[in-house]
């Protein structure tokens, strides 16, 4: 199934979730460039949300550019695979060796604002990601390296403390609707 068939038939989990799941359709439907950063306005990202086995901590990373304990993930720079996406970024930022999905199919649906900033001496505009996010697994006693021009820490944060580590409120209202979720999961 291609990415555009997996988004529309994601089935949104809250209210939230539909507006995004339409905005990200409208976007599909409207603009080109989606799955590259040569769209300037909005851009495809794919993300991970990585768990331990018991699903008591959660993988993240010291975001340099947020300055903020942060999930995984990436711009999908034309490819179409979303989960690999997800998984490549996840252990390119992380040093994990040992990853895998929950589930193959999207976690989570978000519309997510970028505000404008410089990277690699470069402006960027703020912009939106439209975000397809993946509940992955992880060893938590694999080795963990920093990806030292995209972050600055990685450790496990037990899942019920990550508004003590993110600085962004609407990432931590993201973390709280996740940890929702995961425990919806069988």
């Amino acid at each position: 199934m291609n990415w555009i068939e997996e988004i529309k038939k994601y089935i949104p989990y809250n209210n939230q979730e539909v507006a995004d799941k339409e905005t990200i359709l409208y976007a599909i439907n409207n603009c080109d460039n989606l799955l590259t950063r040569e769209n300037p306005l909005a851009h495809i990202t794919s993300s991970g949300y990585i768990v331990n086995k018991d699903r008591s901590k959660v993988l993240m990373i010291y975001h340099n550019i947020y300055n903020s304990w942060s999930w995984t993930g990436g711009h999908a720079d034309g490819d179409e695979d979303l989960l690999y996406v997800a998984i490549k970024e996840a252990k390119e930022e992380t040093g994990i060796k040992h990853i895998k999905p929950i589930s193959e199919k999207i976690f989570s649906l978000d519309v997510l604002p970028v505000p404008a900033h410089i990277k690699k001496g470069q402006n960027i505009s703020s912009h939106l990601h439209l975000s397809v996010a993946y509940l992955l697994e992880a060893d938590e006693n694999d080795e963990l390296t920093v990806k030292e021009d995209e972050n600055s820490g990685v450790k496990w944060i037990p899942i019920n403390e990550i508004a003590n580590y993110s600085t962004e409120e609407d990432m931590i209202k993201l973390y709280e609707k996740f940890n929702k979720k995961i425990t919806l999961i069988k």
